[in-house]
């Protein structure tokens, strides 16, 4: 039945949906009839409002017409509007799918606001932990976000430039725990290089996703099952691992699942996300003057050059999913003083925890063997915020592609997602925690991340489409967990059986 309700928007993009309308219009449904454009088309949702119409939220009537398994939902919609059953749309349309579309189109009516957003982050970024620009333009959009007060928000959580807005269907409940989904939004930029990993767009999607998801439920005519939708800002992933601070805060204790999503060259619900390990090397010497007294000094930088050697001999016998990568960022002060410090900066990764820790203790011996050879004395400080690999969970990541390819979506193979390059992120953290999706999508560009090309492409009016669209997909997917009890049973069995192994193989506490 999805595919074939799909089928009768064939064309439906941003450009497609009408005048852009206020959230309480949304949230109440539209005037007017469904209308579905003949012709070819991918079946994209974009990002810019305009032309001809499909309304996805006429195909639903106030008294809740639309019917499967014998339960009834209904969205509100304008007084006047004939019944779907008597479009003959009715029965053919399964009620999940109708609250995919609604969350969809509330996700487009706010893509100006949302754009808005997007681009007063990228055009002030900040480093980790200094997003306080970033930081106010998310707290305030929720504050102000239609009907005031809707969303209930801590300002300040955890982290100073961290935030926590949530909310929940108004009026009666359904009887029940309330399940609590939580979108993430990333902030911090690069130094010199500004948005060049596009958080400001995930940001975006976060917000948006939830926007959709609230949308959705705000239109049923009966008492929505429980939930909670909560968006967390989670400031300082590139450095410092912010979300390790919050997960110590306790601010992911009773989250069910979480949602976010990446922006990349690639659509992909999920990449091979490694753990990593970062240490700074300290060498400590003897100065003495270079030309006349050579032999009494202890050189540091000498010590740093057969670090750097050492690592690189190493390589020969490092695993191939091994990463290393370091700078010497101290060798000395004048080339006639002979160092007495020199410091350098290693970045350590593997798949999984256990390896991480066998190709660090390999590398401080390298080290430590530096020392040796040149009389210093080193100092090894590892950062105390590990990143966790990300734990997949199949059943997550294939209800995403499942709504995703509807819009338009073309991920890469999973072969390519089980074995192409990737990073490491605090969010793997996160997945040891609690069930979580962490897909990247395509924004237009070829350029790749953490380069001024892409800072570039994170801030264009193309990347907007493609941003709104995988928060479509997140959003959709999200309804899936509410709705689907027997798929959230499977995303916590795959969560558990995941845990274990990764308990088992890293010794994870």
């Amino acid at each position: 039945m999805f595919s074939a309700f799909w089928s009768l928007l064939p064309q439906v993009r941003t450009r497609d949906w009408p005048r852009p309308l206020g959230r309480s219009e949304c949230a109440r449904g539209r005037r007017g009839t469904a209308r579905a454009r003949a012709g070819g088309g991918e079946g994209r949702i974009s990002g810019s409002p305009a032309g001809a119409s499909a309304s996805a939220s006429a195909c639903v009537d106030a008294a809740g017409c639309v019917r499967q398994s014998q339960r009834t939902v209904g969205v509100a919609m304008g007084p006047g509007e004939p019944r779907l059953a008597e479009r003959g749309v009715c029965e053919a349309v399964p009620e999940l799918e109708l609250l995919k579309l609604r969350a969809a189109e509330c996700i487009d009516l706010a893509a100006e606001r949302l754009g808005a957003l997007s681009r007063a982050i990228w055009s002030e970024p900040e480093l980790a932990y200094e997003e306080h620009h970033a930081h106010g333009e998310l707290t305030r959009f929720f504050e102000r976000e239609p009907p005031v007060a809707s969303w209930a928000v801590q300002p300040h959580y955890g982290l100073p430039t961290a935030f926590r807005a949530e909310w929940e269907p108004p009026g009666p409940r359904a009887h029940g725990a309330a399940l609590h989904l939580g979108f993430l939004c990333e902030y911090d930029a690069l130094p010199g290089l500004g948005h060049a990993c596009g958080h400001n767009l995930i940001a975006e999607v976060g917000a948006a996703a939830a926007l959709g998801v609230r949308g959705a439920l705000e239109g049923l005519s009966r008492p929505p099952p429980p939930v909670k939708v909560i968006v967390l800002g989670t400031p300082a992933e590139e450095e410092g691992g912010g979300k390790i601070d919050l997960i110590e805060a306790g601010a992911f204790k009773n989250l069910d699942v979480v949602f976010m999503a990446h922006p990349s060259q690639e659509d992909a619900a999920y990449l091979l996300d490694v753990a990593e390990h970062d240490v700074t090397v300290k060498y400590y010497g003897k100065a003495s003057h270079a030309a006349a007294y050579p032999w009494e000094g202890v050189n540091a930088l000498d010590a740093a050059v057969l670090a750097y050697s050492n690592v690189s001999v190493l390589r020969q016998q490092m695993k191939p999913a091994w990463r290393v990568h370091g700078i010497i960022k101290n060798g000395g002060v004048k080339p006639n003083i002979i160092p007495s410090y020199s410091e350098l900066i290693y970045y350590f990764r593997a798949p999984s925890m256990k390896e991480l820790r066998v190709l660090t203790k390999k590398a401080e011996d390298c080290f430590r063997a530096a020392a040796l050879a040149t009389g210093c004395t080193v100092e090894i400080k590892g950062d105390t915020h590990d990143y966790y690999n990300v734990l997949p969970n199949k059943s997550l990541w294939k209800a995403y592609m499942e709504n995703g390819k509807r819009l338009g979506i073309e991920f890469i193979s999973e072969d390519a997602m089980l074995n192409g390059p990737s990073g490491s992120t605090d969010f793997g953290n996160v997945t040891f925690v609690v069930p979580g999706i962490h897909p990247y999508f395509y924004i237009g560009s070829n350029a790749l991340n953490h380069t001024e090309q892409y800072t570039e492409a994170a801030g264009s009016q193309e990347a907007q489409f493609y941003t709104l669209r995988a928060a479509k997909a997140l959003a959709m997917t999200a309804l899936d967990v509410i709705f689907k009890p027997e798929l959230l049973q499977r995303i916590r069995e795959d969560f558990k059986l995941k845990l274990q192994e990764e308990q088992f193989l890293n010794e994870v506490e």
